[in-house]
């Protein structure tokens, strides 16, 4: 399997394009790359382009666009992922898997138990580095669209704005452990429904958080007997979603 790397600016067949500090690093330091191996770039818009390293040296790294692929690994289901942020390496998770189980996009929100709060410059710079794990994730699974990873903001602050944008195309789930219905219950959502997951932090929603959930039009479900961490209950549920209505 050749070396993919995210390219965002204009690529075109015959193209000599210099990679990135940061991709030049990855090529020559960590996956060891030499002149005439062969790679591959996507830049976010759709398919990936097949190349071959010109010249790789400390300083520069070039590489020669040979051909483009129209290649979509995109999921059927647009699924949109809030997910209340919790420590560091469990976030970090979350986000890696997600995107690799197809996710559109990922809103990081904070609600009254979550553990982690973070600055302005704070997160500002979790937004930064969430947005490298995203890069990373569909240059290792093979995705040539970037999902989305949102600015961090409250609950209630997305709430509003979920009510604001509501719509009939719009199917909404929250995980709960006193739901009684699984996602197998459930009727097939529309090809073109937006789906929106909504995942509490290490010590779940309150009472008067997950009223104002449902209130908002999410529907509650339950992914079997068992009460899971946060940071398997979305991946374990947007696999289902998957494996039910998507490409699994």
């Amino acid at each position: 399997m050749h070396a993919r790397f995210y390219h965002p600016v204009k690529i075109t067949v015959g193209q000599i394009i210099e990679l990135s500090t940061e991709n030049k690093h990855h090529a020559a330091r960590v996956l060891r790359l030499r002149k005439g191996d062969a790679i591959k770039l996507f830049n976010g818009h759709g398919g990936e382009f097949s190349a071959h390293i010109e010249t790789i040296s400390k300083s520069s790294t070039t590489v020669l666009i040979d051909a483009y692929h129209d290649i979509d690994c995109e999921s059927l289901l647009h699924i949109e992922l809030a997910q209340a942020i919790c420590v560091n390496e469990k976030m970090d998770w979350i986000i890696q898997k997600a995107v690799e189980l197809g996710v559109t996009c990922i809103r990081p929100i904070t609600t009254d138990r979550s553990i982690v709060h973070l600055s302005d410059e704070r997160s500002s710079k979790r937004l930064q580095h969430w947005q490298k794990i995203v890069i990373s994730a569909c240059e290792q699974c093979g995705r040539n669209h970037v999902p989305q990873i949102l600015p961090l903001i409250t609950l209630p602050e997305w709430l509003s704005q979920k009510k604001t944008a509501q719509s009939e195309h719009d199917v909404r789930f929250m995980l709960s452990t006193t739901a009684t219905e699984g996602l197998r219950d459930i009727p097939k959502p529309p090809t073109d429904a937006n789906l929106a997951l909504v995942i509490g932090p290490e010590g779940g929603f309150t009472q008067e958080e997950e009223a104002a959930i449902l209130h908002t039009g999410f529907i509650p479900v339950r992914l079997g007997k068992r009460v899971l961490r946060t940071e398997s209950a979305a991946l374990a549920t947007i696999a289902t979603m998957q494996a039910l209505w998507g490409d699994y």
